[in-house]
């Protein structure tokens, strides 16, 4: 039987990460065995700066804490040695980043994830990872809105030079 004071610590884990899975607009939960601890060390640190948090979990721990966020179906992917990554503005980082991860290092696997509260399947977690970034999708759709614009700009300025090279020879008779 554990010991009162490691009973209060595993209560005050699990409300800590209750908090930070109710919090986050995405998550990911990964198999990190078999990396060193220098690739380790590069991940977390790619992974802070695009602002998601990273942390290893007990499966017992993460979930009690699904549980108290209301994320039904974690269950069946928490075994082995697990991660969590969180973030609570970008949907895609820690997918994108871990998938990227995953796919050079064959031991480091996806699991699963949720996404608004919802759990979401591994499928629907690699098709996140392999979207671009938000900037990137921002650009695409701001380019694609200004093609139209920027075209029409180019017709009306060619009529304008059109009609400028009509206007001297109209004036000389």
């Amino acid at each position: 039987m554990p010991s009162e004071k490691v009973l209060e610590q595993k209560k005050a884990a699990v409300v800590a990460l209750t908090e930070q899975i109710k919090a986050s607009c995405s998550g990911v939960i990964v198999d990190y065995k078999g990396i060193s601890v220098a690739e380790d060390t590069a991940l977390r640190k790619e992974l802070r700066e695009a602002g998601v948090k990273y942390s290893v979990v007990k499966n017992s721990i993460l979930g009690f804490a699904a549980k108290e966020a209301e994320l039904e179906g974690l269950d069946e992917v928490l075994n082995g040695t697990t991660a969590i990554a969180t973030c609570e503005d970008d949907y895609t980082a820690a997918p994108r980043i871990l998938g990227k991860f995953a796919d050079g290092h064959k031991n480091f696997k996806l699991k699963g994830g949720f996404m608004d509260g919802k759990v979401i399947d591994l499928e629907t977690v690699e098709a996140l990872a392999k979207l671009p970034t938000r900037d990137v999708l921002l650009a695409t759709v701001l380019g694609a809105f200004n093609a139209p614009i920027a075209a029409f700009a180019r017709a009306v300025q060619a009529i304008v030079d059109k009609d400028g090279e009509a206007a001297p020879a109209e004036a000389e008779a």
